[in-house]
This record gives structure tokens, C-alpha cells and sequence, in this order.
């Protein structure tokens, strides 16, 4: 891969020669280390520093892929003892482990974190791994570390200076991994899509309450993993990350999944969906896991935690590296065998989990500010508690998976985005005669107030109807059997809570483009009541039970033009179909 030397403006790439890794220069303190723990480094001093260490230490590389919205190029460093940065080969003999910083850049302790992991790997500080390759991005939302401040970060205890949540187009990058609004999400896509890791770790800062911990966890959901895959990422590489933890005198929690009230009744675990990064990664069968470090620690404290429960999961993945490999392979062969797919979960609340809970006592006080009740924590007094957290959920509902989908090609949009994410597509050569199941949407809610960018559907239902369509040439057939299965099936079933549709993607249809003119309508519509005694029927008996349609006559020409050939076949027609198996 390239090496990059940074000089600010403009980059300048090129690949480094032996003698160049030579150099005599080998000071690697970070910014964090000589400023003792209470800053964080500037965008071009993050990538300014591994450009240097990958200069000195033939064991880094550092490259760019794709671009953001800030205009500036995303970068992922690498750390492997064999010197061997061909992703290909290295997926065949060792596990890989993707990084991701920065996601929020007020969130900066992982950015500080990994600049120490892969300096102290380079170095030999820490055990050399044998079965793990790590990688990082070392700075994901660049547009929104480039707008730096010293206020937004309200709860934040530190650092000094970080940066701002929102992208360069004020977008929260960690709601975006389906829409892919933004080219920092499609940088991602391509990125993932080249390293394939293995596990997959977001850091991430984060306070819903107050309680004794520095390190929290998010693993993703472990029910939505295939069975094999998932029971062993909650009954074996969560605990042993507990405990390795613990005997570094580290502490964690799962994350306290609570706002507005106290922790000690217990919580559930936060779902995470494939908008978020570990919700995405999950598609592809990748062990994933936020870290959620507590705003209100010190700074100093909560780089080290990271510091430290990052050369754990190296430690787990290491012993762990064959079950992990067979576990994930075996979940790709099943998958697809599968003849039904969970689209939407609720918490289980017949399970639960004992926990040794570490919180502060709280109380609601009244408020000098608003004199209404108002959340206090006193840290003078701590407590243990043994508490439930609720981390199982169920399935709710599930779809009949069809052996593939068909995409018409006027839909460019859809197949773009499959590009993206590397979906196998096949396009008709021909046209096409094909017996689909098709979707008519049956009813939606949709979000009063914007969502980055969007309207958001909800609650939606379809209702499946079986047709036989003449497909055009060019029209795209995708079929289900491939790595991206569980990515199709979020995205391309409406009902799913990610879905394409529910983000808007096919919003056209739900407007009717043609209509009526009622004193037009009235004289066909009577001819078509005439002709037809069962619409007749079904018309007469709506408006005996239906007050509210009897007493409105635009609605009941509306209802009549809908039950006519007049009334257009688009309206409503979600236009991706299913092939049965």
C-alpha cells in the first residue's frame, strides 16, 4: 500500500524506501502524553504523526481511500509485524481488527488512544500479536474535528479543545451507514469492504447517568447474530473482556442504557440498528462493539481505559482466532440456508442478566433554575447493587427471504448504493417475463420533525400481492445467495426499521400523480357502481359502518376512483420485487 508524507497542503503520497525508514527521528510522544492528558491533537497533527511513524517503522503503512465532505481524503493506518498490507493475503492468515475514531471528534479519546496502541505495537512496548492485524481509521468525521471548540461538549469533562459532533454538512455521521447521505459513509462502505474485519470497535464518548465507571460496552445486539456467532459473542467475548478488564483494575459496565432517570431498577440494552457503524458491520457477520467511555471522568482516565480495553480485545482475539474464523464462516455458509429473516425485535422481557452495578446514589431535588424536580447525583455515596439488565430481544416479525430481488433500472439510485456495499447484481439481457411477489404499502407513519436530513417512515406495512411483470432489458436482478444477504434484506424490505424506503428512498410513490375532477368522476363512477354489484356492495356496506366516509363525498369518489381502472397503478406500488423461491 502507499505511504503518505503530510505537509499540510497539499498531500503529497509516495512510497517509502528502506533507507527512508531509517531515520533517526523516533520521538513519538503525543500530543495527549506532553500536554499530561488534558488535549487532543489537531486533524493535521493526527495524520502528521502516523505519516511519521509509518516513515520509521516498516511494521505501519498508511493510505488514503475515497473522500469526505470536508474535501479531504479518508485515511486508515495499519499496524502488522509481518509487514504485509494486501488485505487479500492477510484475510487468509490472520484475523483482522478495524478501528474506528472520531466518529464524533468531541468524542476524541479513542483518536488519542490508537495513536498510542499502534506507536506501542510498532515499538514492542506491547506483545507482538501473532493471529491479528489491526486497523484504524484514525479520524472519521474530518469536517466536524476541523470545526474545534471549546463549549459544545457540555457534560464533557475535557479535553480542552476537541471537535464538533456534526459533518462538514452537519450530519451525524453514526446515522448514516444505510442512507449513505454523505461521502464520508461511502468512504467507509469501500474501506470495510477492503479489510473485512473480523471485529470491529467504535470509541465513542457517552453519559445517559452518573455512576462509578470510566468504561462502558455496547456489543452489538447478540440475537440478531447468527445463533453460533452470537451466543458466543455474549457468553464468551463479552465476559472475558470483563474480566481481563477487571484485572487491569479497569472496571466496565454494559452501557447504561438510561436517560432522565437513575441506573439502579436496571436497564436494557440499546439496539443498535444498521444506521449505526456496529449495527452496519453486524451485515456482514463482523463482531462488533462500541466503547461508550463517561463524559464526566477525567480525560486522562478515559484515553487510558480505551488504551487498555483496546490491547484486551487484541489479547481475546489472539486466542480466539480460529473459533472466530469458523464461527464467521460457518454464519455466512447458514445464512444464506435460511428460509425465513427477523425484520423487527422488541426487548425480551421473560430474560435478563445479573449485574454487580457500581453507582452513585440519586435523588430528584427541586431545581433553583426551573423550581420543578430536577435529577441529582450524590458521589458521595456510592453503592453496589445488584441489578437486571435486560439484553435478550425477540423477534416480532419475520419475511419469507425470496431468492432474489428485481430492481428496475430506472431505480439508479438503489443500485448505487448496492455498488457500494459491493452487492453482486445481474441485469437482464433481455426482456423479461418473470411471476414475482410484489408489495403494495398498506399504511406508514412518518416523523413530524426532520432526522438528519430525512423524514423518517415508521410502522410501515405492505401487503404482497403475486404478479407476473414483463421486466425491460437492463432491469437488475440481485440474488439473496451472496455475502451481502442480510444487507439486502435491511434495506430492500420496506418494513425493516432501516429500510430504504423507510428512509425515504421511494418516497415518489406515495404521491398520486394522476386524479380526478369530480363532476367528471360523478357520471363514471355512477356507471361503474351500475356495472359492478359487488363494488356496489362493498361501497353501500362501507358507508353503513363508516360514519365519518358517509358523510364525506370526496372521500367516497376517492374510494371509487381507487377501486377503478382509472385509478394509476404507481401509487403506492413499491417498485423492488421478490422471486420466490
Amino acid at each position: 500500500m502507499k505511504k503518505l508524507l503530510f505537509f499540510i497542503i497539499p498531500f503529497l503520497y509516495f512510497s517509502c524506501t528502506t533507507s527512508e525508514k531509517k531515520s533517526t527521528d523516533t520521538s513519538f510522544t503525543t500530543h495527549f502524553e506532553s500536554s499530561n492528558g488534558t488535549e487532543t491533537p489537531t486533524y493535521q497533527e493526527v495524520i502528521a504523526y502516523y505519516s511519521k511513524l509509518s516513515k520509521v517503522y516498516p511494521t505501519v503503512a498508511i493510505d488514503t481511500i475515497g473522500s469526505t465532505d470536508s474535501g479531504h481524503p479518508l485515511h486508515i493506518v495499519t499496524y502488522n509485524p509481518d509487514s504485509n498490507f494486501d488485505f487479500n493475503q492477510i484475510r487468509k492468515q490472520k484475523r483482522v481488527l478495524l478501528i474506528n475514531n472520531g466518529i464524533h471528534p468531541g468524542e476524541s479519546d479513542g483518536i488519542d488512544a490508537t495513536m498510542l496502541l499502534i506507536r506501542d505495537l510498532a515499538q514492542g512496548l506491547i506483545k507482538t500479536p501473532k493471529n491479528t492485524v489491526v486497523t484504524t481509521i484514525p479520524l472519521y468525521n474530518i469536517g466536524g474535528a476541523l470545526n474545534r471548540n471549546t463549549t459544545t461538549r457540555t457534560n464533557q469533562n475535557g479535553p480542552k479543545e476537541y471537535g464538533f459532533r456534526g459533518n462538514a454538512r452537519n450530519y451525524d455521521l453514526n446515522r448514516d451507514f444505510i442512507k449513505n447521505d454523505t461521502k464520508n459513509a461511502k468512504a467507509f462502505a469501500e474501506i470495510f469492504h477492503l479489510v473485512q474485519p473480523d471485529v470491529f470497535i467504535d470509541n465513542h464518548v457517552s453519559n445517559g447517568a452518573d455512576y462509578q465507571y470510566t468504561l462502558t460496552h455496547l456489543f452489538t445486539q447478540h440475537n440478531k447474530l447468527n445463533y453460533d456467532l452470537g451466543h458466543y459473542l455474549h457468553t464468551q467475548i463479552k465476559p472475558q473482556l470483563e474480566q481481563a478488564l477487571s484485572t487491569k483494575k479497569w472496571d466496565i459496565t454494559p452501557y447504561v442504557n438510561v436517560w432522565g432517570t437513575t441506573p439502579d431498577k436496571g436497564f436494557s440494552q440499546f439496539l443498535d440498528s444498521p444506521r449505526y457503524s456496529t449495527g452496519y458491520t453486524t451485515l456482514w457477520n463482523t463482531l462488533g462493539m462500541m466503547v461508550e467511555t463517561h463524559m464526566l471522568k477525567p480525560y486522562k482516565d478515559r484515553v487510558e481505559g480505551t488504551y487498555e480495553l483496546m490491547v484486551s480485545m487484541i489479547d481475546i482475539i489472539e486466542k480466539n482466532s480460529d473459533t472466530i474464523k469458523s464461527l464467521r464462516k460457518k454464519a455466512f455458509i447458514q445464512q444464506v440456508s435460511k428460509k425465513t429473516y427477523p425484520i423487527q425485535w422488541i426487548v425480551d422481557t421473560t430474560k435478563s442478566s445479573d449485574f454487580n452495578f457500581k453507582g452513585y446514589e440519586g435523588n430528584y431535588i427541586s431545581s433553583k433554575v426551573t423550581q420543578a424536580k430536577r435529577l441529582k447525583y450524590y458521589r458521595d455515596k456510592p453503592y453496589e447493587k445488584n441489578i437486571k439488565i435486560k439484553d435478550y430481544f425477540t423477534a416480532t416479525k419475520s419475511i419469507v427471504i425470496p431468492k432474489a430481488y428485481v430492481i428496475p433500472k430506472g431505480w439508479w439510485q438503489i443500485i448505487d448504493l448496492l455498488k457500494t456495499n459491493q452487492v453482486a447484481i445481474k441485469t437482464l439481457d433481455k426482456d423479461s417475463t418473470i411471476q414475482v411477489e410484489s408489495y403494495k404499502i398498506k399504511d406508514y407513519k412518518t416523523r413530524k420533525t426532520p432526522f438528519e436530513g430525512h423524514y423518517l417512515h415508521y410502522q410501515t406495512q405492505v401487503t404482497p400481492h403475486i404478479k407476473t411483470i414483463l421486466f425491460k432489458k437492463g432491469d437488475h436482478i440481485v440474488h439473496t445467495d451472496q455475502r451481502a444477504f442480510r444487507y439486502l434484506v435491511e434495506t430492500l424490505e420496506p418494513e425493516t426499521v432501516d429500510s430504504f424506503f423507510n428512509w425515504n428512498f421511494f418516497d415518489t410513490i406515495l404521491q398520486q400523480k394522476e386524479g380526478f375532477s369530480p363532476y367528471v368522476w360523478e357520471d363514471k363512477a355512477l356507471e361503474l357502481l351500475n356495472n359492478s354489484p359487488e363494488l356496489k356492495l362493498q361501497f353501500d356496506q362501507k358507508k353503513l359502518i363508516d360514519s365519518a366516509f358517509s358523510k364525506n363525498w370526496y372521500a367516497q369518489l376517492d374510494w371509487l376512483h381507487k377501486h377503478s381502472s382509472n385509478y394509476e397503478k404507481a401509487h403506492m406500488q413499491y417498485p423492488i420485487y421478490r422471486i420466490l423461491r
